[in-house]
């Protein structure tokens, strides 16, 4: 059984962004600038905003967190975005999820200009993802496409399953998967036989929020064990959505949790960000 570090594959992605910055740096070009805006008191948002300036400041981006308190209108969070979307020396924008009842997240997502949408949630490079474009692909797909290169694992002509459809991590990265000429299933709360479906899978995807749910009867010998869950087990100990104790035998390759896909993320936030950078000239 391979262990997939997203600890080390993330650290060598931001590797290669820090020298990046550090070249550009060396001629006096302008440096990418991330701005983060963070709305409200949410516990898991300031954990995650602290992550994505911690990693600007490892690679040498420039990076803002603008904070407004939990009684923030859409109008003033609007007006924020409009401000950031007209300037010049900001690449990339981010929005943290989730965001007060009074206001309108998709409105929020969709106001921020496509060329500086780091997270990858904009309409527009969605619609990019689905035609196999050039865009801003959201952060947690592209991580595990990168673990599976840095493992050399190849999709081509294999079975992919993912189980759950969210808009932020299941359907994007079936669509990555798609492109790399894999036979993609979509699973989901409905879906008869479940074990039957997954069983079946070359690489299993798990994101659905259930802790250890994923047990050895679901995965086939040899697969690859891609796991987005951060939930709590019965000892309030973080884990994922498999049982990873239970199937860690029977995968060729498997991310733990803690310290395997959430990392990724950031590094392809920052990844996302010199992307952005790069696009804007």
């Amino acid at each position: 059984m391979k262990l997939i570090n997203g600890k080390e594959i993330s650290k060598s992605i931001k590797d290669e962004i820090k020298a990046e910055v550090e070249a550009l740096k060396a001629v006096g070009k302008r440096l990418p600038k991330l701005v983060v805006v963070l709305v409200g008191d949410n516990q898991a948002s300031q954990v995650y905003v602290r992550n994505k300036e911690r990693g600007c400041q490892y690679t040498g981006m420039l990076s803002e967190i603008i904070r407004r308190d939990n009684n923030c209108t859409q109008e003033e969070l609007l007006k924020i975005i409009d401000d950031l979307n007209h300037d010049d020396h900001v690449d990339g924008i981010l929005v943290q999820l989730p965001l007060p009842k009074q206001i309108d997240e998709q409105a929020i997502i969709e106001a921020i200009d496509p060329t500086k949408d780091v997270d990858g949630f904009h309409p527009r490079n969605i619609a990019k993802l689905f035609l196999n474009e050039e865009g801003l692909v959201p952060c947690t797909p592209a991580g595990m496409m990168a673990m599976l290169d840095a493992i050399g694992y190849d999709l081509d002509g294999k079975e992919v399953c993912v189980v759950g459809r969210s808009n932020i991590v299941g359907k994007p990265v079936s669509l990555l998967a798609l492109a790399r000429n894999a036979t993609v299933t979509i699973a989901h709360s409905h879906t008869k036989d479940l074990p039957k479906v997954t069983s079946r899978a070359d690489v299993l995807i798990a994101a659905i929020g259930q802790p250890k749910f994923f047990t050895k009867e679901y995965i086939k010998e040899g697969a690859v064990v891609l796991d987005v869950g951060m939930d709590r087990d019965e000892n309030n100990k973080l884990c994922g959505d498999v049982d990873f104790e239970d199937v860690k035998d029977k995968c060729h390759a498997i991310t733990p949790v803690p310290g395997g896909v959430g990392p990724m993320t950031i590094a392809l936030l920052l990844k996302n960000t010199m992307k952005a950078y790069k696009m804007r000239g």
